[in-house]
């Protein structure tokens, strides 16, 4: 009984220190570039847009080129870096609950295979226009993984009845079919090749204000549903007889989870392209803090997705300037040792068991 208070502040300690080093790494990321802004003023223009704030007081001093480079180029790919980062996260956790796996991961779903395929098709075969600031590539990138979604469930449904087994089986077959396709449409389009294997790298360089409302608007809605399902989530990790014996609607559930997840992955991909190990890194850490509820486990995992994707970005635009480093690289190469690590420490948790 002693320790629910001392879970309970350490629960409100990580969330409000993530919070704060998520408004301080936002700010510092903005004001970090090819032309380097003072933290001061670059705080003071994102202050300045938030309400019942005297705008003109405020940005008196700040220099008029220093406020477009802040709010129209550098704060869209920002915010859409740490939207992005945290909505891996926290799907990430989902799928981790689901498929009771530590290295479970969205991707296995295909969604992202899917979206990678549309995207390719659009640069491919040379599909190009605008609609309100967003291009083509982006609409067939969620285009292709809305409809590889509904393909997953549709082989799940006629093979399995939808169960956990099903849904990762039939994402792996759809995956592995859209990455042949993908390929030989690169080696049939050569001369496009650079640009579709540069898009599934990842980045955020065609960032816009619309992206980022787009993907606020699909993460909070996701995010909410995971949270409510938070306790039965929690159940499943017993198995669904279990959860089902404890009240849990084990199928409606499983269902919500891996819809809202989909949602989550297909707009997180379609706005950055591919970019991996932020679902198996940042859970895992939030995880040893907090421990597995996944109540407390999504909204921290969100935060720490978040500023982890942002540093991320910003090494990927600041490292070899003027030149960009796809940002799922970068995610790569910090992902695949920890990775392993988890791999070997399974190996020696079944050892022990």
């Amino acid at each position: 009984m002693k320790k629910e208070p001392l879970k309970t502040w350490t629960l409100t300690m990580a969330g409000g220190i993530l919070s704060i080093l998520l408004v301080i790494v936002v700010v510092w990321a903005a004001a970090v570039g090819s032309v380097s802004v003072p933290f001061a003023q670059s705080a003071k223009i994102v202050i300045s847009r938030l309400p019942f704030v005297d705008a003109k007081k405020i940005l008196a001093d700040v220099p008029q080129t220093n406020k477009l480079i802040i709010w129209d180029i550098r704060l869209p790919r920002v915010l859409l870096a740490g939207l992005v980062g945290g909505g891996l996260a926290a799907a990430g956790v989902v799928m981790q609950a689901l498929f009771r796996n530590p290295l479970a991961d969205p991707q296995v779903l295909g969604i992202s295979s899917g979206a990678a395929f549309g995207a390719a098709v659009a640069i491919a075969f040379g599909i190009t226009f605008t609609v309100s600031g967003i291009s083509s590539i982006w609409f067939f990138a969620f285009a292709g993984a809305m409809l590889t979604m509904l393909l997953v469930f549709r082989v799940a449904r006629i093979a399995t009845s939808r169960s956990v087994t099903g849904i990762l089986l039939a994402g792996i077959a759809c995956s592995s079919m859209l990455t042949a396709a993908i390929t030989l449409m690169m080696m049939w389009n050569r001369e496009k090749l650079e640009q579709i294997y540069l898009w599934m790298l990842g980045s955020f360089s065609s960032a816009t204000w619309i992206k980022v409302g787009f993907m606020a608007i699909v993460l909070v809605g996701a995010v909410l549903s995971f949270i409510v399902l938070g306790r039965d989530l929690d159940l499943l990790s017993f198995g669904d007889n279990e959860a089902q014996s404890m009240g849990v609607s084990v199928r409606r559930t499983r269902t919500i989870a891996v819809v809202a997840t989909s949602l989550l992955v297909a707009a997180s991909v379609s706005v950055s392209g591919i970019i991996g190990f932020v679902s198996l890194i940042i859970p895992h850490i939030m995880r040893m803090l907090v421990g597995p509820k996944n109540r407390r486990l999504i909204p921290l995992s969100l935060l720490g997705g978040a500023i982890f994707m942002i540093f991320c970005d910003m090494i990927s635009r600041t490292a070899v300037p003027p030149n960009e480093i796809a940002v799922g690289a970068i995610t790569q190469v910090t992902g695949a040792p920890f990775f392993l690590y988890l791999l070997w420490k399974e190996r020696r948790k079944g050892e022990r068991e």
